[in-house]
Protein backbone atom coordinates (compact mmCIF):
# COMPACT_ATOMS: atom_id res chain seq x y z
CA UNK A 1 0.00 0.00 0.00
CA UNK A 2 2.98 2.30 -0.50
CA UNK A 3 1.83 4.15 -3.71
CA UNK A 4 -0.38 7.67 -3.15
CA UNK A 5 -3.46 5.94 -5.08
CA UNK A 6 -3.45 3.17 -2.85
CA UNK A 7 -3.14 5.51 0.26
CA UNK A 8 -5.85 7.69 -0.89
CA UNK A 9 -8.83 4.77 -1.76
CA UNK A 10 -7.69 3.72 2.24
CA UNK A 11 -7.89 7.20 3.34
CA UNK A 12 -11.31 7.66 1.88
CA UNK A 13 -12.34 3.82 2.75
CA UNK A 14 -12.04 4.30 5.88
CA UNK A 15 -13.30 7.75 6.68
CA UNK A 16 -16.61 6.46 4.71
CA UNK A 17 -16.69 3.37 6.94
CA UNK A 18 -16.24 5.15 10.47
CA UNK A 19 -18.59 7.95 9.62
CA UNK A 20 -21.56 5.83 9.55
CA UNK A 21 -20.87 3.26 12.74
CA UNK A 22 -22.36 3.47 16.11
CA UNK A 23 -18.98 4.00 18.56
CA UNK A 24 -18.77 2.28 21.81
CA UNK A 25 -20.18 4.10 24.95
CA UNK A 26 -17.75 4.70 27.34
CA UNK A 27 -14.66 4.18 25.23
CA UNK A 28 -12.45 7.53 26.86
CA UNK A 29 -11.49 7.88 30.81
CA UNK A 30 -10.51 10.89 29.82
CA UNK A 31 -12.07 14.16 30.72
CA UNK A 32 -11.63 17.50 28.70
CA UNK A 33 -8.45 18.73 30.44
CA UNK A 34 -6.84 15.14 29.47
CA UNK A 35 -7.71 15.31 26.07
CA UNK A 36 -6.60 18.86 25.78
CA UNK A 37 -3.21 17.89 27.40
CA UNK A 38 -2.75 14.92 24.81
CA UNK A 39 -3.96 17.15 22.02
CA UNK A 40 -1.03 19.65 22.40
CA UNK A 41 1.40 16.55 23.02
CA UNK A 42 3.23 18.07 26.03
CA UNK A 43 5.33 16.07 28.58
CA UNK A 44 3.98 14.93 31.87
CA UNK A 45 4.98 16.42 35.12
CA UNK A 46 7.61 14.48 36.70
CA UNK A 47 7.14 10.45 36.64
CA UNK A 48 4.91 9.03 34.19
CA UNK A 49 3.50 5.55 34.33
CA UNK A 50 1.93 3.97 31.22
CA UNK A 51 0.39 0.74 30.57
CA UNK A 52 1.10 -1.36 27.78
CA UNK A 53 -1.32 -4.80 27.12
CA UNK A 54 0.18 -7.45 24.80
CA UNK A 55 0.78 -11.55 23.48
CA UNK A 56 4.06 -11.51 23.36
CA UNK A 57 6.83 -13.72 24.76
CA UNK A 58 9.44 -12.23 26.40
CA UNK A 59 8.10 -8.46 25.93
CA UNK A 60 8.64 -7.92 29.83
CA UNK A 61 12.26 -8.33 29.54
CA UNK A 62 11.82 -5.89 27.18
CA UNK A 63 9.91 -3.78 28.91
CA UNK A 64 12.83 -4.15 32.01
CA UNK A 65 15.28 -2.64 29.37
CA UNK A 66 13.41 0.75 28.51
CA UNK A 67 11.89 0.71 32.46
CA UNK A 68 16.44 0.83 33.34
CA UNK A 69 17.46 2.97 30.95
CA UNK A 70 14.10 5.47 31.02
CA UNK A 71 13.36 6.39 35.15
CA UNK A 72 10.81 8.98 34.30
CA UNK A 73 8.96 6.83 31.89
CA UNK A 74 8.05 3.39 33.39
CA UNK A 75 6.27 1.22 31.49
CA UNK A 76 4.12 -1.65 32.76
CA UNK A 77 2.77 -4.82 31.29
CA UNK A 78 0.18 -7.01 30.78
CA UNK A 79 0.38 -10.05 28.57
CA UNK A 80 -3.57 -10.89 27.14
CA UNK A 81 -2.64 -13.75 25.36
CA UNK A 82 -5.39 -15.56 26.44
CA UNK A 83 -7.94 -13.40 25.39
CA UNK A 84 -6.52 -10.58 23.40
CA UNK A 85 -9.63 -8.63 21.80
CA UNK A 86 -11.80 -9.74 24.54
CA UNK A 87 -9.61 -7.95 27.37
CA UNK A 88 -9.18 -4.98 24.99
CA UNK A 89 -12.76 -4.75 24.09
CA UNK A 90 -13.82 -4.79 28.25
CA UNK A 91 -11.73 -2.19 29.12
CA UNK A 92 -12.84 0.25 25.98
CA UNK A 93 -16.44 -0.47 27.87
CA UNK A 94 -14.62 -0.10 31.07
CA UNK A 95 -13.47 2.85 30.43
CA UNK A 96 -10.14 1.34 31.05
CA UNK A 97 -8.46 1.12 28.29
CA UNK A 98 -3.90 0.92 29.00
CA UNK A 99 -2.16 3.27 26.94
CA UNK A 100 -0.69 1.49 24.60
CA UNK A 101 -2.21 -1.88 23.08
CA UNK A 102 -0.75 -4.59 20.96
CA UNK A 103 -3.35 -4.74 17.70
CA UNK A 104 -2.94 -6.30 14.61
CA UNK A 105 -3.79 -4.83 11.09
CA UNK A 106 -6.25 -7.02 10.71
CA UNK A 107 -8.82 -5.94 13.65
CA UNK A 108 -7.34 -2.39 13.24
CA UNK A 109 -10.00 -1.00 11.25
CA UNK A 110 -12.47 -2.95 13.57
CA UNK A 111 -11.22 -1.40 16.31
CA UNK A 112 -11.35 1.90 14.42
CA UNK A 113 -14.69 1.99 13.94
CA UNK A 114 -15.47 1.36 17.64
CA UNK A 115 -13.34 4.55 18.35
CA UNK A 116 -10.51 2.70 20.40
CA UNK A 117 -7.84 4.88 19.36
CA UNK A 118 -6.22 8.11 19.52
CA UNK A 119 -4.71 9.99 16.76
CA UNK A 120 -0.83 10.77 17.82
CA UNK A 121 0.24 12.79 14.66
CA UNK A 122 0.05 16.03 17.13
CA UNK A 123 3.70 14.24 18.35
CA UNK A 124 5.99 15.30 15.77
CA UNK A 125 7.97 11.72 17.05
CA UNK A 126 4.75 10.34 15.51
CA UNK A 127 5.00 11.66 12.38
CA UNK A 128 8.50 11.38 11.77
CA UNK A 129 8.10 7.54 12.02
CA UNK A 130 7.06 6.87 8.98
CA UNK A 131 10.24 6.80 7.08
CA UNK A 132 11.57 3.67 9.69
CA UNK A 133 9.07 1.38 8.73
CA UNK A 134 7.75 -0.93 5.47
CA UNK A 135 5.47 1.05 3.51
CA UNK A 136 2.40 -0.82 3.71
CA UNK A 137 2.36 -1.23 7.50
CA UNK A 138 2.81 2.41 7.96
CA UNK A 139 -0.24 2.83 5.26
CA UNK A 140 -2.41 0.29 6.90
CA UNK A 141 -1.33 1.64 10.71
CA UNK A 142 -2.09 5.71 9.38
CA UNK A 143 -5.31 4.36 7.54
CA UNK A 144 -3.82 5.46 4.75
CA UNK A 145 -2.39 9.00 5.77
CA UNK A 146 -5.42 9.75 8.10
CA UNK A 147 -3.11 10.26 11.00
CA UNK A 148 -1.06 8.03 13.26
CA UNK A 149 -3.11 5.33 15.20
CA UNK A 150 -0.88 2.78 16.05
CA UNK A 151 2.95 2.39 14.92
CA UNK A 152 3.54 -1.51 12.94
CA UNK A 153 5.47 -3.81 15.23
CA UNK A 154 5.84 -6.58 13.47
CA UNK A 155 5.23 -8.98 9.95
CA UNK A 156 4.18 -12.38 9.11
CA UNK A 157 5.71 -12.55 5.61
CA UNK A 158 4.92 -16.91 5.14
CA UNK A 159 7.15 -19.51 3.92
CA UNK A 160 6.73 -23.29 4.14
CA UNK A 161 8.55 -25.08 7.15
CA UNK A 162 10.07 -28.68 5.90
CA UNK A 163 11.07 -31.75 7.83
CA UNK A 164 13.63 -32.33 5.07
CA UNK A 165 14.60 -35.61 6.25
CA UNK A 166 11.24 -37.11 5.81
CA UNK A 167 11.45 -35.83 2.23
CA UNK A 168 14.48 -37.66 1.61
CA UNK A 169 13.79 -40.95 3.46
CA UNK A 170 10.67 -41.28 1.02
CA UNK A 171 12.68 -40.22 -1.98
CA UNK A 172 10.23 -36.90 -2.64
CA UNK A 173 11.42 -33.72 -3.98
CA UNK A 174 10.40 -30.67 -2.20
CA UNK A 175 7.67 -28.77 -3.98
CA UNK A 176 7.56 -25.32 -5.04
CA UNK A 177 4.44 -24.92 -6.25
CA UNK A 178 0.92 -26.18 -5.09
CA UNK A 179 0.40 -28.77 -7.74
CA UNK A 180 3.54 -30.15 -6.75
CA UNK A 181 2.65 -30.11 -3.30
CA UNK A 182 -0.55 -32.15 -3.61
CA UNK A 183 1.70 -35.00 -5.62
CA UNK A 184 4.10 -34.57 -2.55
CA UNK A 185 0.95 -35.23 -0.47
CA UNK A 186 -0.35 -38.17 -2.17
CA UNK A 187 3.05 -39.77 -2.09
CA UNK A 188 4.12 -39.07 1.47
CA UNK A 189 1.20 -40.59 2.68
CA UNK A 190 1.25 -43.46 0.53
CA UNK A 191 4.66 -44.38 2.02
CA UNK A 192 2.79 -43.68 5.69
CA UNK A 193 -0.48 -43.95 6.37
CA UNK A 194 0.19 -42.17 8.96
CA UNK A 195 2.10 -39.37 7.69
CA UNK A 196 0.33 -36.20 6.09
CA UNK A 197 2.14 -33.45 4.61
CA UNK A 198 0.50 -30.42 6.79
CA UNK A 199 -2.52 -29.85 8.50
CA UNK A 200 -5.69 -27.33 8.09
CA UNK A 201 -7.25 -25.95 10.90
CA UNK A 202 -10.08 -24.57 10.47
CA UNK A 203 -10.52 -22.31 13.35
CA UNK A 204 -7.46 -19.93 12.35
CA UNK A 205 -9.04 -17.61 9.45
CA UNK A 206 -6.15 -15.47 10.37
CA UNK A 207 -3.82 -18.19 8.38
CA UNK A 208 -6.48 -18.75 5.99
CA UNK A 209 -6.49 -15.13 5.23
CA UNK A 210 -2.89 -15.64 4.39
CA UNK A 211 -2.97 -18.20 1.46
CA UNK A 212 -6.30 -16.07 -0.07
CA UNK A 213 -3.58 -12.82 0.05
CA UNK A 214 -1.32 -15.09 -1.70
CA UNK A 215 -3.20 -15.85 -4.55
CA UNK A 216 -4.15 -12.13 -5.26
CA UNK A 217 -7.57 -12.86 -3.74
CA UNK A 218 -7.95 -9.30 -2.23
CA UNK A 219 -11.51 -9.54 0.15
CA UNK A 220 -12.51 -5.72 -0.08
CA UNK A 221 -12.56 -2.80 -2.54
CA UNK A 222 -13.72 0.88 -2.56
CA UNK A 223 -15.09 2.79 -4.69
CA UNK A 224 -18.30 5.13 -5.53
CA UNK A 225 -18.77 5.71 -2.26
CA UNK A 226 -18.87 2.07 -0.87
CA UNK A 227 -17.00 -1.29 -0.18
CA UNK A 228 -16.97 -3.97 -2.69
CA UNK A 229 -16.95 -7.05 -0.42
CA UNK A 230 -14.94 -9.99 -2.89
CA UNK A 231 -14.50 -12.54 0.05
CA UNK A 232 -16.04 -14.67 -2.47
CA UNK A 233 -14.24 -14.22 -5.45
CA UNK A 234 -12.44 -16.80 -7.98
CA UNK A 235 -9.29 -16.31 -6.63
CA UNK A 236 -10.52 -17.36 -3.21
CA UNK A 237 -12.40 -20.13 -4.45
CA UNK A 238 -9.43 -21.67 -6.31
CA UNK A 239 -7.84 -21.55 -2.85
CA UNK A 240 -10.74 -23.44 -1.21
CA UNK A 241 -11.29 -25.52 -3.64
CA UNK A 242 -7.50 -26.69 -3.47
CA UNK A 243 -7.37 -26.88 0.42
CA UNK A 244 -11.25 -28.77 0.19
CA UNK A 245 -9.58 -31.64 -2.20
CA UNK A 246 -6.78 -32.41 0.12
CA UNK A 247 -8.84 -32.40 2.80
CA UNK A 248 -11.52 -35.40 0.93
CA UNK A 249 -8.45 -36.96 -0.11
CA UNK A 250 -7.31 -37.51 3.45
CA UNK A 251 -4.01 -35.46 2.45
CA UNK A 252 -3.89 -33.43 5.24
CA UNK A 253 -5.38 -33.31 8.87
CA UNK A 254 -8.35 -31.34 9.63
CA UNK A 255 -8.14 -32.04 13.82
CA UNK A 256 -5.12 -29.75 14.98
CA UNK A 257 -4.72 -26.23 16.37
CA UNK A 258 -2.10 -23.82 15.35
CA UNK A 259 0.47 -24.02 18.36
CA UNK A 260 -1.20 -26.20 20.14
CA UNK A 261 0.17 -29.26 22.44
CA UNK A 262 -1.47 -32.12 19.87
CA UNK A 263 0.29 -30.27 17.04
CA UNK A 264 3.61 -30.55 18.59
CA UNK A 265 2.60 -34.09 19.64
CA UNK A 266 2.01 -34.96 16.00
CA UNK A 267 5.40 -33.51 15.06
CA UNK A 268 7.28 -35.00 17.58
CA UNK A 269 5.24 -38.26 16.38
CA UNK A 270 6.57 -37.50 12.60
CA UNK A 271 2.96 -37.51 11.62
CA UNK A 272 3.19 -34.00 10.20
CA UNK A 273 5.82 -33.33 7.07
CA UNK A 274 5.75 -29.47 6.42
CA UNK A 275 4.07 -26.39 7.88
CA UNK A 276 2.79 -23.43 5.77
CA UNK A 277 3.70 -20.76 8.24
CA UNK A 278 5.11 -17.19 8.98
CA UNK A 279 8.35 -15.69 10.25
CA UNK A 280 7.37 -15.39 13.40
CA UNK A 281 6.85 -18.77 13.96
CA UNK A 282 10.36 -19.85 13.28
CA UNK A 283 10.58 -20.11 17.82
CA UNK A 284 7.35 -22.17 18.11
CA UNK A 285 9.60 -25.35 16.23
CA UNK A 286 12.83 -24.45 17.72
CA UNK A 287 11.58 -23.98 21.43
CA UNK A 288 8.70 -27.55 21.40
CA UNK A 289 10.75 -29.38 19.39
CA UNK A 290 14.39 -29.13 20.74
CA UNK A 291 15.26 -33.17 19.81
CA UNK A 292 14.42 -32.19 16.00
CA UNK A 293 17.07 -29.56 15.57
CA UNK A 294 18.65 -29.86 12.27
CA UNK A 295 15.74 -31.70 10.82
CA UNK A 296 14.08 -28.54 9.60
CA UNK A 297 14.28 -25.89 6.61
CA UNK A 298 12.59 -23.41 5.77
CA UNK A 299 11.51 -22.57 1.62
CA UNK A 300 9.76 -20.51 -0.12
CA UNK A 301 5.86 -21.27 0.04
CA UNK A 302 4.51 -22.97 -2.87
CA UNK A 303 3.35 -20.64 -5.76
CA UNK A 304 0.14 -20.41 -8.08
CA UNK A 305 1.68 -19.24 -10.86
CA UNK A 306 5.31 -17.72 -12.44
CA UNK A 307 5.09 -14.34 -10.53
CA UNK A 308 6.04 -16.36 -7.25
CA UNK A 309 3.88 -13.88 -4.89
CA UNK A 310 3.46 -14.74 -0.82
CA UNK A 311 1.27 -13.98 1.31
CA UNK A 312 1.16 -12.36 4.97
CA UNK A 313 0.03 -14.04 7.93
CA UNK A 314 0.03 -11.68 11.29
CA UNK A 315 1.88 -9.04 12.48
CA UNK A 316 0.97 -6.31 14.81
CA UNK A 317 0.88 -3.00 15.62
CA UNK A 318 0.77 -0.98 18.90
CA UNK A 319 -1.74 1.12 19.22
CA UNK A 320 -2.41 4.80 20.92
CA UNK A 321 -5.66 3.69 22.55
CA UNK A 322 -8.18 5.83 23.41
CA UNK A 323 -8.39 7.49 27.14
CA UNK A 324 -4.71 7.38 27.52
CA UNK A 325 -3.34 10.01 29.46
CA UNK A 326 0.27 10.22 28.35
CA UNK A 327 0.19 10.43 24.61
CA UNK A 328 3.76 12.04 24.25
CA UNK A 329 4.94 9.77 26.96
CA UNK A 330 3.42 6.73 24.93
CA UNK A 331 5.20 8.05 21.63
CA UNK A 332 8.73 8.36 22.99
CA UNK A 333 8.10 4.75 24.35
CA UNK A 334 6.72 3.04 21.08
CA UNK A 335 8.87 4.35 18.78
CA UNK A 336 11.86 3.33 20.95
CA UNK A 337 10.06 -0.07 21.50
CA UNK A 338 9.76 -0.38 17.64
CA UNK A 339 12.69 0.78 16.14
CA UNK A 340 15.30 0.49 18.57
CA UNK A 341 18.18 -1.94 17.53
CA UNK A 342 18.54 -3.56 20.88
CA UNK A 343 15.24 -3.48 22.09
CA UNK A 344 13.91 -4.58 18.47
CA UNK A 345 16.77 -7.69 18.63
CA UNK A 346 15.28 -8.79 21.87
CA UNK A 347 11.96 -8.97 20.76
CA UNK A 348 13.41 -11.67 17.68
CA UNK A 349 14.59 -13.77 19.99
CA UNK A 350 12.60 -13.99 22.69
CA UNK A 351 9.19 -13.69 20.92
CA UNK A 352 10.14 -14.62 17.30
CA UNK A 353 8.62 -10.88 16.31
CA UNK A 354 9.54 -10.49 12.85
CA UNK A 355 10.23 -6.35 12.96
CA UNK A 356 8.29 -4.30 10.68
CA UNK A 357 11.36 -1.69 11.06
CA UNK A 358 13.36 -1.30 8.24
CA UNK A 359 16.57 -1.09 9.88
CA UNK A 360 14.91 -4.01 12.17
CA UNK A 361 15.40 -6.30 8.73
CA UNK A 362 19.31 -5.61 9.14
CA UNK A 363 19.48 -7.05 12.55
CA UNK A 364 22.85 -9.25 12.74
CA UNK A 365 20.55 -11.70 13.90
CA UNK A 366 18.54 -11.78 10.80
CA UNK A 367 21.59 -11.96 8.67
CA UNK A 368 22.92 -15.11 10.39
CA UNK A 369 22.42 -18.71 10.15
CA UNK A 370 20.03 -20.08 12.80
CA UNK A 371 21.57 -23.14 14.72
CA UNK A 372 17.82 -25.28 14.95
CA UNK A 373 17.38 -24.96 11.08
CA UNK A 374 21.18 -26.38 10.27
CA UNK A 375 22.59 -23.07 10.50
CA UNK A 376 20.53 -22.00 7.33
CA UNK A 377 19.89 -18.36 6.73
CA UNK A 378 16.32 -18.42 7.27
CA UNK A 379 15.57 -15.21 7.48
CA UNK A 380 16.75 -14.77 3.90
CA UNK A 381 13.45 -16.84 3.04
CA UNK A 382 11.29 -14.28 4.68
CA UNK A 383 12.76 -11.03 3.56
CA UNK A 384 12.25 -12.56 0.28
CA UNK A 385 8.68 -13.05 1.06
CA UNK A 386 8.05 -10.01 2.29
CA UNK A 387 9.33 -8.50 -1.22
CA UNK A 388 6.43 -10.71 -2.82
CA UNK A 389 3.16 -9.78 -0.73
CA UNK A 390 0.89 -7.68 -2.66
CA UNK A 391 0.86 -4.40 -1.04
CA UNK A 392 -2.73 -3.55 -2.05
CA UNK A 393 -4.65 -5.86 0.12
CA UNK A 394 -7.21 -4.42 2.74
CA UNK A 395 -9.02 -5.41 5.37
CA UNK A 396 -12.53 -4.31 5.85
CA UNK A 397 -14.03 -2.76 8.42
CA UNK A 398 -15.82 -5.55 9.95
CA UNK A 399 -12.67 -7.95 9.26
CA UNK A 400 -13.76 -9.61 13.02
CA UNK A 401 -17.20 -10.16 12.44
CA UNK A 402 -15.98 -12.01 8.79
CA UNK A 403 -13.12 -14.36 10.69
CA UNK A 404 -15.77 -15.39 12.79
CA UNK A 405 -18.07 -16.40 10.25
CA UNK A 406 -15.89 -17.97 8.37
CA UNK A 407 -14.09 -19.94 10.98
CA UNK A 408 -17.67 -21.13 12.01
CA UNK A 409 -18.52 -22.24 8.72
CA UNK A 410 -14.48 -23.96 7.25
CA UNK A 411 -15.38 -26.05 11.04
CA UNK A 412 -18.48 -27.34 9.61
CA UNK A 413 -16.85 -27.71 6.58
CA UNK A 414 -13.66 -29.94 8.03
CA UNK A 415 -16.66 -32.14 9.77
CA UNK A 416 -18.15 -33.00 6.74
CA UNK A 417 -20.95 -30.16 6.67
CA UNK A 418 -20.78 -27.92 3.48
CA UNK A 419 -17.62 -27.15 1.68
CA UNK A 420 -14.77 -24.53 2.41
CA UNK A 421 -16.15 -22.91 -0.64
CA UNK A 422 -19.15 -22.88 1.33
CA UNK A 423 -17.52 -20.92 4.20
CA UNK A 424 -16.47 -17.74 1.99
CA UNK A 425 -20.13 -17.53 0.62
CA UNK A 426 -21.22 -17.88 4.37
CA UNK A 427 -18.10 -15.30 4.97
CA UNK A 428 -19.28 -12.62 2.68
CA UNK A 429 -23.03 -12.66 3.59
CA UNK A 430 -21.53 -12.02 7.00
CA UNK A 431 -19.10 -9.03 5.70
CA UNK A 432 -22.65 -7.47 3.96
CA UNK A 433 -24.76 -8.32 6.97
CA UNK A 434 -21.96 -6.71 9.50
CA UNK A 435 -21.90 -3.40 7.66
CA UNK A 436 -25.53 -3.20 6.58
CA UNK A 437 -26.33 -3.04 10.36
CA UNK A 438 -23.57 -0.38 11.27
CA UNK A 439 -24.93 1.59 7.96
CA UNK A 440 -21.62 1.28 5.95
CA UNK A 441 -22.22 1.58 2.50
CA UNK A 442 -21.87 -1.71 0.54
CA UNK A 443 -21.92 -3.92 -1.99
CA UNK A 444 -21.28 -7.49 -2.85
CA UNK A 445 -18.11 -7.03 -5.80
CA UNK A 446 -16.46 -9.28 -8.37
Amino acid sequence: MSSTATRTRLAVAVAAATAGIVVLAGCSSSDSSDKASAASCAPGKGKVTLQYWNTVNGMDKVVDLWNRKHPEIQVETKNISNDQYGAIGNALKAGKAPDLAQVGYDELPTLRSQDAFVDASACKAATAAESKFVPWTWSQSSFGGTGVFALPQDTGPMAMYVRTDLFKKYGVAIPTTWDEYESAAQKLHKADPKLTITFFDPNNAEWFNGLLWQNNANMYGYSGDQWHVTVESDKSREVAGYWQKLIDDKLVRTDLANGSTQMFAAYQDNQIATQIGAAWGYSGLRDNLPKQAGKWSIVPMPTWGADGTSGDWGGSTVAFMKGAKHLYESVEFNTWLNTDPEALAMENQLGGLYPAANDGLKLPALSKGVPYYNNEKIFDVFAASSKKIDTDFAWGPTQKTVNLALQDAMAKAAAGDGTLTDALATAQSAALKSMKDQAIPATAGK
